[in-house]
């Protein structure tokens, strides 16, 4: 029997370590160092969990139907409507305002399961998982 497996998409210097939590609670956990690679795993492995950074998209970098780094990957999990995973999403408190977008602008495809305003730590996320 296989563990379950986190996909940490590991973006910014903000992202608690929590590998250690991972290991204990036996899970495998896969790191991304950006939201593309995650969604390219996708294609491989089916995560019970993901947690990610929530960045707002303040300035021009992102297209006008993109309203975060996290776009991408929540329209991704909509190709795969049987499988659901639990979503944590960990956020700056000067832009947690700004999640409550993502359902606005997405509708059904926007899910997520818990939002942490960081810092964050393990015993925050332990009851998550």
């Amino acid at each position: 029997m296989s563990k379950p497996i986190v996909f940490s998409v590991i973006e910014a210097p903000t992202h608690p370590k929590l590998s250690d939590l991972y290991d204990e609670m036996g899970y495998e956990e896969l790191q991304f160092k950006s939201v593309r690679k995650a969604m390219n795993a996708l294609k491989k492995h089916k995560p019970d969990i993901i947690v990610a950074e929530f960045f707002y998209a303040f300035g021009t970098n992102y297209s006008s139907n993109h309203i975060c780094n996290l776009d991408s990957l929540l329209i991704t999990l909509q190709k795969y409507p049987d499988y659901q995973p639990k979503i944590i999403i960990l956020v700056s408190k000067r832009e947690y305002e700004f999640v409550s977008k993502l359902a606005g602008h997405y509708g059904d495809c926007y899910h997520a399961d818990y939002v942490l305003a960081q810092p964050v730590t393990a015993e925050q996320v332990r009851p998550l998982l």
